[in-house]
């Protein structure tokens, strides 16, 4: 039977882990008391001065209350009192604190006082933090209905607009009519004057009713505070709604609409009927998304409650086995009676939730409302657990033949070595370092998942489709054990006298394969995960117009099909050609750019500082690499120095960013000397080893500037295993990156999402 110290720390929320009771304290502290409760063997010949003379007095009447609990009387033990506590300013505040006192002797009594001390204590932290999330929720649950009330509103105006706009269509309407009544919601709607003398006064004055209702829930209204006139008296309004701009089109909608509204003050007008229904469908899909993590977060509060009130039932249990004495009886009457067990809030909102998601978002189906509010993660295939097996046994065999091929038919022999290694072989490396990829990215999960890091939420994955780490070494071995048998078959091929230009179309067969696999539409191999993939690739190409997360080798295929190298095998090409070399800043540049651009959109985004500066290291490391490229072309003093210096700048700037601002270490008042206080991994030598492994592998590019004098062969072996090396820093720098962000988590008690609202709840004031 799993002890339940075990099992609260495997169901615990971690980001809340501070504000649980502290069960392995209390359950310390209950052996003292047994301790204390076990007779001390004096001799004689000594006399202990210490001990008190009422000591065999409280030993007697401990026997006797226990007898007396154990015959069933219904005498009290304890007494728990509570009381309002007073806030610094004298204020009261509404929270309750208990006290226990001790009504009876015990033996032990120095140890069982403490023990209640710390029971209050706990008691009144989880009351605490129960009342402040409860609090948070609720204020969250009132946002969210008056949301819900603005859109619901809104669709009926824009419903009985586009009714109007047809019935005018229909009777003949001006076109004058029709281009005004399609108005922008604008940042949103705006309520001509043709409207008010088209539809008449009841239409009117059901259109002032909603426009007053919006303005009650607090909806922004451009010059509101004003309300323009038009000729005949009538209001001239345009309601905002705030859009993340998360893609390009939004991106650039949002500022030229600012650009147009400070310039001219005055809502764009035209193709309103189209942008009208495309942003109320975007609110609608920002309040869903804030429905279902209120949901969450009411779940989360839910079994924080009753796991907490079972933790409290176990320690008192224990005490009593103990103690032998019944206190838990009389404490957790106090327990059931404190606010995070009776309170029913959290539970009625949880139905209200329900019922609302229901029928607003899932059309009275409550089956299909489940599916957003209680996704169900998948479990654990054992047959993944077998193919993962397979494949690495497969992969062993088929790299086993493979070297054993390679040296029989001499294909790294100075004949045929530099044909193989400048065309073949840097495709099958891509492969091979996207291989090494997905394996880090296992470990990264299995070490996540082992050490209790909420990567999921950090990374918004959803639990039903979020990757396990069993199938990224599915993915991994898969892709390994492909790679490597295409690369047997190439082999044995060529060696059965088949002409290099046909078997060289095995590589890009392999390649056409994977990226059909990768864009396949249907409902097989982990489609939400390829989907993600695609989608991330997108955001980073495209940076920074969306929101915010190898190249070499690409470079080298790309150019081996492009230029048609596995034709011709006319390698040079691909090495001394003019836009190749173009090509090669471009793709050195790629990744560094992409990232100083993300850099650059969260500045936007959050006006944080560290983001520019986080900018500027990424620029410093697009100098450095773009002179290393030159030097490799133009060995000279001069260059050497440039590359020297820039590198140097470039390293220092990665380490401190690295140690300090992703890592959160290096800081110098830490209990833990030179790393944080909080640390997740209990052995403090691994993060040392960390710190040092960091250090050797940011410094790789010293073998730039060395240019050891070795063979093709050797060469690109070389540069393989720099590359790997570069893919294990970065898998070995994603944990610690991760378990930083965990922590900050955790010291926000920061476990659910806040999705941003589309209408504002400010004073309309124009």
């Amino acid at each position: 039977m799993v002890k339940f110290s075990k099992q609260l720390e495997a169901q615990l929320i971690p980001e809340w882990k501070d504000a649980f009771v502290n069960y392995w304290a209390l359950k310390k502290h209950v052996k003292k008391v047994k301790l204390a409760r076990k007779p001390k063997h004096v001799p004689d010949t000594n006399y202990d001065f210490g001990r008190s003379i009422f000591d065999s007095v409280r030993v007697l009447a401990g026997k006797i209350s226990g007898r007396s609990n154990n015959g069933g009387s219904n005498s009290e033990i304890i007494q728990v009192k509570s009381k309002i506590s007073v806030g610094e300013d004298g204020e009261e505040e509404e929270v309750e604190v208990y006290e226990t006192e001790l009504v009876q002797l015990f033996s032990e009594e120095d140890e069982v006082k403490i023990f209640f001390e710390m029971l209050d204590d706990e008691l009144n932290k989880v009351n605490q933090f129960y009342k402040t999330k409860e609090t948070e929720f609720l204020e969250r649950g009132d946002i969210l209905n008056k949301q819900l009330q603005i859109l619901l509103d809104l669709k009926r105006v824009l419903g009985d607009r586009r009714r109007r706009n047809l019935a005018a269509k229909t009777d003949g309407g001006s076109s004058g009519f029709i281009s005004r009544s399609n108005s922008s919601f604008g940042r949103s709607s705006e309520y001509s004057e043709s409207q008010s003398e088209y539809c008449g006064s009841p239409t009117d004055s059901q259109t002032d009713d909603v426009i007053a209702a919006l303005e009650k829930n607090g909806v922004n209204f451009v010059n509101s505070a004003t309300r323009a006139k038009t000729k005949k008296g009538k209001p001239q309004m345009a309601m905002r709604i705030d859009i993340p701009a998360t893609t390009p089109t939004r991106t650039i909608a949002a500022v030229t609409s600012m650009l147009w509204e400070d310039l001219v003050n005055n809502p764009k007008k035209g193709g309103g009927e189209y942008i009208n229904r495309k942003k109320i469908q975007c609110a609608e899909k920002m309040i869903r998304g804030a429905f279902v993590e209120l949901y969450r977060g009411l779940g989360l509060l839910k079994t924080y409650s009753s796991l907490n009130m079972v933790a409290f039932t176990k320690i008192l249990k224990k005490f009593d086995k103990v103690s032998n004495h019944q206190a838990s009886a009389s404490y957790l009457k106090v327990v059931k009676r404190s606010h995070f067990i009776s309170s029913d809030k959290v539970v009625r909102l949880m139905d209200e939730v329900e019922s609302l998601f229901t029928q607003h978002f899932a059309n009275n189906e409550r089956k299909k409302a489940m599916k957003f509010l209680r996704p169900q993660q998948l479990k654990d295939s054992h047959m993944v657990t077998f193919f993962v097996g397979l494949f690495t046994g497969s992969f062993v065999t088929l790299f086993s033949v493979y070297a054993i091929l390679a040296h029989l038919s001499g294909m790294f022999s100075p004949g045929t070595e530099i044909a193989y290694m400048e065309t073949v072989y840097p495709v099958f490396s891509m492969f091979a370092l996207l291989s090494l990829h997905l394996f880090m990215y296992g470990c990264n999960l299995f070490m996540w998942k082992s050490t209790r890091i909420n990567y999921n939420f950090i990374f918004e994955f959803q639990p039903n489709t979020a990757l396990k780490y069993r199938d990224a070494f599915l993915i991994c071995t898969g892709l390994m054990t492909t790679v490597v048998g295409a690369m047997v078959i190439h082999l044995i091929l060529l060696s059965t006298g088949f002409s290099s230009r046909q078997v060289d179309l095995i590589p890009g067969i392999l390649l056409l394969s994977f990226l059909l696999l990768l864009m396949c539409p249907l409902n097989i191999f982990y489609r939400p995960t390829r989907f993600c993939f695609l989608r991330i690739i997108r955001n980073i190409v495209c940076s920074p117009f969306y929101k915010i997360p190898l190249l070499r080798h690409i470079e080298s295929a790309a150019c081996y099909f492009l230029a048609g190298s596995f034709k011709t095998h006319q390698y040079e090409t691909c090495k001394s050609g003019k836009l190749y070399r173009e090509l090669a800043y471009v793709i050195s540049f790629a990744p560094y750019y992409w990232r100083a651009m993300q850099c650059a959109r969260r500045w936007f985004d959050e006006c944080n500082v560290d983001h520019l500066a986080n900018l500027g290291k990424y620029v410093s490391a697009m100098v450095a690499a773009g002179a290393r490229l030159t030097y490799a072309r133009q060995p000279t003093q001069l260059w050497m120095v440039i590359v020297l210096v820039t590198s140097l700048i470039a390293t220092v700037y990665q380490l401190y960013w690295d140690f300090v601002k992703d890592w959160g270490l290096f800081n110098p008042k830490s209990k833990n000397p030179w790393l944080r206080d909080d640390l997740i991994l209990k052995n403090r030598g691994i993060y040392y080893g960390s710190i040092a492994l960091n250090f050797v592998l940011r410094v790789a590019w010293v073998e730039t500037v060395m240019r050891f004098n070795i063979g093709m062969f050797e060469t690109r072996l070389l540069d393989f295993f720099l590359a790997s090396l570069e893919v294990i820093r970065r898998g070995h720098w994603n944990y610690y990156r991760l378990e930083n962000e965990h922590l900050n988590n955790v010291g926000k008690f920061r476990a659910v999402k806040t999705v941003p609202l589309p209408f504002r709840e400010t004073d309309s004031d124009g």
